[in-house]
């Protein structure tokens, strides 16, 4: 076991190395004009752009450029952002845990939710929970993220003020700014900043802004995961092991969960893995429709204003996500299934 994750974190360097060559060999199709707008911090510099490009060597060969933008990538200097005017190093960890905040509550219960929905609809195949799975399932992938958000917003805070946008309430945002003294934000996240505070209303409070986004996003995705657990059951339950395992005397919970569920979740992780991954990006809808300023909400801003440098960090964080990711679904396949081991 050891070996193969040694020989899977070795073969993840070359796999960052190549990303990271990517995104800079996108960054380099853009002028140096344009590319010099990521240096601009006042309006002064705005001005003298071919001094910027000269300063900066925005007109040097290819390798040269890559070799001094990683040098500054691993310092921590990823240029100035517009949109949160402010060094775009600074701004991701002022945005990101907003987002993981979203995450931590809604991929458990994704994950969670949509594997004993799958199981339970294999095992009962088109009997009445199954139909009804079923269309919940193609209802949930169906609808649009962005309309679902807008219809639970419209409902639990235009008719029945529930629940409210944002990510707390105005008076806590006050408070905090009129006596920083008195708050600490120790992780950015407010449900476990709040508890650390001693403060439980203001984690109350986060955790009522974040009924409606978590909500939002569990319906839409747990569908998929759904789905493919489904088919998994029903595909497990027909083979032959499953057969034998009955003709022993095994039970049904034995059969379909110590056997028919446990084979038939490899491909549950590998989708439920890339659903948690994507979303470390932020939901862009459910973040811009919700007024959460977490990443998918910094993302769209960005790029609607074209902010090259923010665009840049984000798609190199989630190609180190995806990477780590993908590293993690091997280490998961190797603890579920000991014959991927030995490949």
């Amino acid at each position: 076991m050891y070996a193969f994750i040694t020989r899977r974190c070795l073969l993840l360097i070359f796999v960052l190395f190549g990303v990271s060559v990517l995104i800079f060999g996108i960054l380099m199709t853009f002028s140096p004009e344009r590319r010099a707008a990521a240096y601009v911090t006042t309006p002064q510099q705005a001005k003298d752009i071919p001094r910027l490009i000269k300063q900066f060597g925005l007109d040097d060969p290819f390798y040269v450029q890559y070799v001094r933008w990683i040098k500054e990538v691993f310092k921590g200097n990823m240029g100035w952002s517009l949109i949160a005017a402010q060094p775009v190093g600074q701004a991701f960890w002022r945005y990101f845990p907003v987002t993981l905040e979203m995450n931590l509550f809604a991929a458990p219960i994704v994950i969670i939710f949509g594997i004993w929905l799958g199981t339970i609809s294999g095992v009962h195949r088109n009997s009445w929970i199954d139909h009804v799975t079923r269309i919940f399932a193609i209802v949930g992938w169906s609808l649009p993220t962005f309309l679902f958000a807008l219809l639970l917003l419209m409902l639990f805070y235009g008719y029945i003020p529930l629940f409210s946008p944002g990510v707390i309430s105005d008076q806590f945002t006050m408070f905090m700014l009129e006596n920083p003294d008195k708050f600490t934000r120790y992780t950015g996240m407010y449900t476990v900043d709040g508890i650390l505070n001693g403060r439980l209303d203001v984690t109350l409070d986060a955790l009522r802004h974040l009924v409606l986004p978590v909500l939002t996003y569990v319906i839409v995705v747990v569908a998929l995961n759904m789905r493919v657990m489904r088919s998994g059951i029903i595909e497990e339950l027909s083979k032959d092991y499953v057969m034998t395992a009955r003709a022993k005397g095994a039970d049904n919970r034995t059969v379909h969960i110590k056997h028919a569920r446990r084979n038939a979740l490899l491909p549950v992780v590998t989708v439920a893995g890339q659903l948690v991954a994507l979303s470390m990006e932020g939901s862009v809808s459910v973040e811009v429709v919700f007024n959460r300023q977490g990443i998918g909400w910094w993302l769209a801003h960005s790029a609607m204003q074209l902010d090259m440098p923010v665009l840049m960090c984000i798609c190199l964080f989630m190609g180190v996500v995806f990477v780590i990711t993908n590293l993690t679904l091997d280490i998961l396949y190797a603890y579920i299934d000991p014959r991927i081991r030995l490949n």
